[in-house]
Parts: C-alpha cells; sequence; structure tokens
C-alpha cells in the first residue's frame, strides 16, 4: 500500500498533515498512536510510514517493519537519535527527516521557559487563581546585563542569542564552529566550563549524540552559580536528570525550565494523569517549585508544524520518484560517509 501511514500525529497537526499530502496528490492515513515495538505491526503491509519525533525506531522496531513490507520512513522531525540508522541502512530502508523548520519556534519557547521559571510565572498564576495576592516568595530579577551562556549556536542558538542581545544582556557561547551571526552580536565563544561557571542564563541548543550524552552532568551542574537559570528545549539526554535532582535538593539554581527529558518516551504527548507514574526521577523533579516541566512543545507552533509537514510530504514524494533528497539520512545505494 502506498498510502503513507502516520504514526503519532496530534489533533492539530492531522489537518495539516492532510492538506500537505492533499496538495501534491499523495494518500496519508493518521493515527495517534506512537511508533514502538508494540505499534510497529500495525504498519504491516505500508510501504511508507511517517513518524513523530518520540518514535522508537531501534533494530527490533526496524526489523518488524521491515518484514511489514515498510520500505520508507519519514521523520517528521529534525533529531534522528531515535532511529538506528545502522540497521536501516542494512534493511536498505530510505530514511528521512526534516532538516529544517522555523528555529524561532524553539527559541522563543526557550525564552518563554527562561522568564516563567526567573520570574516565577507559574506560582504566581497557581495563587492568584486562589486570589492570593501576596508577592512572597515571587521575586525574579532583572535579565539586562546578566550573562547568557548560549550551548550551541546554529539556528536555534543564534535566534536565542537575538534575542539575548535585545536584553541587552552579556553572550557567551560554546560549538564546535562558531557561528559570524552570533560573533557580529558580541558573542564570545569560550571553553564549555567557563560558560558554565560565568552564566547567570545557560540554554542548551545542541543535538543529541555520543559525545553530547549528559554533556550537562553532575559536575557541569556544580561548576554553575547557585543562582543560574538552566533550559532545555534540545534533547533530554543532554542532561544527567538524577544528577540534576540532586542539586535542587540542596537548593540550588534559581529555575530549571526542560521542554524534553531523557526518559520521556512513553509519557510526553500522552494523557497520564489517571495513572501512576512509575519514574521516580521525573515525579521527583516534579516536586521543585522552581522547575518548570513542559511536554516537548517547543516547536510546536502554526509556522513550524507547517513547515514540518510540507517538507514530510515532499520527503515522500521525492522517495515515490526514485529522488535522494537533501533530507534522506539513509537508502539503498547511499554511501555511509553520504549519511547526514
Amino acid at each position: 500500500m502506498r498510502d503513507t501511514l502516520a504514526f503519532g500525529v496530534q489533533q492539530d497537526e492531522r489537518p495539516c498533515l492532510e492538506r500537505a499530502f492533499a496538495q501534491r496528490r499523495l494518500g496519508v492515513r493518521c493515527l495517534d498512536v506512537f511508533m514502538n515495538g508494540d505499534t510497529a505491526p500495525l504498519a504491516a503491509g505500508h510501504e511508507i510510514i511517517s513518524v513523530s519525533v518520540n518514535a522508537d525506531l531501534d533494530a527490533d522496531v526496524l526489523r518488524t517493519l521491515d518484514r511489514g513490507g515498510t520500505r520508507m520512513i519519514a521523520q517528521r522531525a529534525t533529531g534522528f537519535n531515535n532511529i538506528a540508522l545502522d540497521t536501516a541502512a542494512e534493511l536498505g530502508m530510505t530514511v528521512a527527516r526534516v532538516s529544517y523548520y522555523s528555529p524561532f519556534s524553539v527559541a522563543e519557547f526557550a525564552w518563554s521557559l527562561a522568564m516563567a521559571a526567573g520570574r516565577r510565572v507559574v506560582r504566581a498564576a497557581r495563587r492568584t487563581r486562589e486570589f492570593d495576592f501576596r508577592l512572597d516568595g515571587l521575586m525574579g530579577r532583572d535579565m539586562h546585563g546578566r550573562t547568557a551562556g548560549i550551548v550551541g549556536t546554529g539556528k536555534i542558538g543564534e535566534a536565542f542569542t537575538r534575542i539575548a542581545h535585545g536584553f541587552g544582556m552579556r553572550l557567551l557561547g560554546w560549538d564546535i564552529a562558531e557561528n559570524p551571526a552570533c560573533a557580529e552580536l558580541g558573542m564570545r565563544y569560550v571553553e564549555l566550563p567557563r560558560l558554565l561557571a560565568e552564566a547567570d542564563l545557560i540554554s542548551l541548543h545542541v543535538p543529541l549524540l555520543p559525545d553530547t550524552h549528559h554533556l550537562i552532568d553532575g559536575g557541569a551542574l556544580r561548576s554553575m552559580k547557585d543562582d543560574a537559570l538552566l533550559i532545555n528545549t534540545s534533547r533530554g539526554g543532554l542532561i544527567d536528570t538524577e544528577a540534576l535532582v540532586e542539586e535542587l535538593r540542596r537548593g540550588r539554581f534559581s529555575g530549571v525550565g526542560l521542554d524534553v527529558y531523557e526518559a520521556e518516551s512513553g509519557l510526553f504527548f500522552l494523557d497520564k494523569s489517571l495513572d501512576v507514574i512509575q519514574d521516580d526521577t521525573l515525579a521527583r523533579l516534579m516536586t521543585f517549585n522552581n522547575v518548570l516541566v513542559t511536554s516537548h512543545q517547543a516547536y510546536y507552533t502554526a509556522d513550524a508544524v507547517g513547515q514540518i509537514v510540507e517538507t514530510t510530504a515532499g520527503n515522500v514524494a521525492d522517495y515515490l520518484a526514485g529522488r535522494t533528497g537533501a533530507d534522506v539520512l539513509t537508502a539503498p545505494g547511499l554511501p555511509p560517509a553520504a549519511r547526514r
């Protein structure tokens, strides 16, 4: 069957996805369940599937898909740490991603977390709904004149930097390569330990790779200022969450804003309000008044989702036409060195 079977489609996303495929005269069926070992058999008979950022495409899942006849996977996300690409290549599967969408969606949301955590907005909103208008415990601080440390200065990091520049902040950056646009704004590139030690606000914008897994570990957390703000809208695995909980128990950090969590698969995007949460680390994290957790929604704007589904439909159209576009991660005949 050449209609695309799309997994993990959000209610708001569905009409956008259906419209993008219809404009290319392509068929698509949408499911709200996420791709994992339990749901992979649902793809049997479908040559093309599309998955969301929280899909689990490990080697076993890919082999199940292969036995069911799936030959192409179109991921509706930029990151691909959730896909066993080597296995996909061995099976001769084509895997494509969305290599670009609005960086402003994530950067602006990172700032939303920073301001909400730093200015105690959530706590204040809860109080005022109960007609408690005291200011005790709500004191924040100005961003102007303080130091922003941007870890990763690609497109999203650059957009975050421009906002920080607008606040009048001192800019420190860390990346494997300098971004001239950030340097023009006055950013000074330094080693990561110095950035972590000097920054009042630290925002993470690097991909999750073997080298960046737990980039912010216990030692990195201990090197930060006691009143620092830590924001992560990239990938949960960048932070050692158990180490973060230990530092929070010591009363450290002015605020922490997390839109991602390293064990979010099977939790985020789902209604777990009636369940007993078995993840003790996440449950403990939620108890801290200075921690704000959201459910991987930084990308979720009409602008960004529109670009994501348009690119996804284009990737499927390319596959059907026998084209290997720039978003392809692996495909039959694509040499390993060419994989992005």
